[in-house]
C-alpha cells in the first residue's frame, strides 16, 4: 500500500485573521480524506509548529518537535512575524516520517475528500514530484459546518503554488535555504526543487482538488517587504546552488521561463 506523510504548520491566530476560520477547515477536511482513502492509501498527519502553537492542531495529527528558529533569527524586521523556515519544517517531515512520498501544504489549503486516493493515481503512472494549484473560492465560508458546500463549489482556478508533493528519497538533495513561508518566493524554491530532483514532473494546474477560502494575498502587504528581501536573497542562493549542480537556469529558460520571473537574475550575469 502506497504511504504518504502530509505536513502543515499550523497557528494559533486572533479571530481577526483569515487562518482563524481556514485552519480548522483545513485540519477536518485532511480527516476526511484520509478516512476516504484508507482502503488505498496509508496517510500520516503530521505538524510543525512553534511550542505556543503545540495543543492547536487536532489529536488525528502527530507533533513532530517544536520548530526553534524563524525569519526573526536572520535579520532585523520593522514588523516582527515569527515565520517559520521551510527548511526546519521539512527537515522534520523527514526524520518523523518513512513514507513513500511527502506532501507539504499551507495551513490554509483545504482537500477535497478524494485528494490522498488521486495522489495514487499519479504515483502510480510515474510522477515523482509534482505540484497541484488550488481553486479560490469565496470568502462566505467560516465553518466546519460548511465543508459539503465547500467541496460543491468550483471555484476558480490559482497560479500561486501551495501544494507539494514529492518522493522522501528525493529529499535529503534538496536545496532550500533558509526561505520562510508566508512570504513571496517561497513556493518557488521548493518548485525548483521537485523539478529539479524528479524524474517525472508535472504541475497540475486545473484540478478540483484542493482549495482556498477568500482571495484575500497578505503576502503583498508592503508593511512585509523586508521579509520578501530575505526570501529573495535565500532564493537566489539556492538558484545558484542547482544551477552549480545541473545548468539549472538554462533549462528553465529553456523549457519554464515563468519559473524565473520576480528574481534577480543578474546575480547570474
Amino acid at each position: 500500500m502506497l504511504k504518504i506523510a502530509h505536513i502543515i504548520n499550523p497557528v494559533k491566530v486572533k479571530d481577526t485573521s483569515d487562518l482563524f476560520f481556514a485552519q480548522p477547515i483545513t485540519f477536518e477536511t485532511m480527516r476526511r480524506a484520509k478516512e476516504f482513502a484508507k482502503d488505498k492509501v496509508q496517510v500520516s498527519l503530521f505538524s510543525a509548529q512553534f511550542a505556543e502553537d503545540a495543543d492547536y492542531a487536532p489529536g488525528f495529527f502527530t507533533c513532530t518537535p517544536h520548530l526553534e528558529r524563524s525569519a526573526l533569527d536572520l535579520g532585523r524586521f520593522q514588523k516582527k512575524r515569527k515565520l517559520p523556515l521551510l527548511k526546519d519544517i521539512l527537515d522534520r517531515l523527514y526524520r518523523a516520517g518513512d513514507a513513500d512520498y511527502f506532501i507539504y501544504t499551507n495551513a490554509d489549503i483545504g482537500l477535497q475528500p478524494y485528494f490522498y486516493s488521486a495522489l495514487a493515481g499519479f504515483t502510480a503512472a510515474g510522477y515523482d514530484a509534482f505540484v497541484i494549484n488550488r481553486r479560490t473560492l469565496s470568502d462566505r465560508f467560516k465553518k466546519v459546518a460548511e465543508i459539503p458546500l465547500i467541496y460543491a463549489e468550483a471555484g476558480e482556478v490559482h497560479i500561486g503554488h501551495d501544494c507539494f508533493v514529492f518522493k522522501r528519497e528525493a529529499y535529503p538533495r534538496f536545496k532550500l535555504g533558509n526561505v520562510c513561508i508566508g512570504v513571496r518566493l517561497v513556493g518557488r524554491v521548493l518548485l525548483w526543487n521537485l523539478m529539479a530532483y524528479a524524474k517525472k514532473f508535472e504541475e497540475f494546474k486545473d484540478l478540483h482538488m484542493t482549495f482556498h477560502i477568500g482571495r484575500n494575498k497578505p503576502w503583498k502587504n508592503p508593511g512585509f517587504a523586508d521579509y520578501d528581501k530575505l526570501n529573495e536573497a535565500e532564493a537566489i542562493k539556492v538558484l545558484g546552488e542547482l544551477n552549480r549542480e545541473q545548468d539549472f537556469i538554462n533549462m528553465l529558460k529553456k523549457n519554464h521561463p515563468g519559473y524565473l520571473t520576480a528574481v534577480n537574475l543578474q546575480a547570474f550575469d
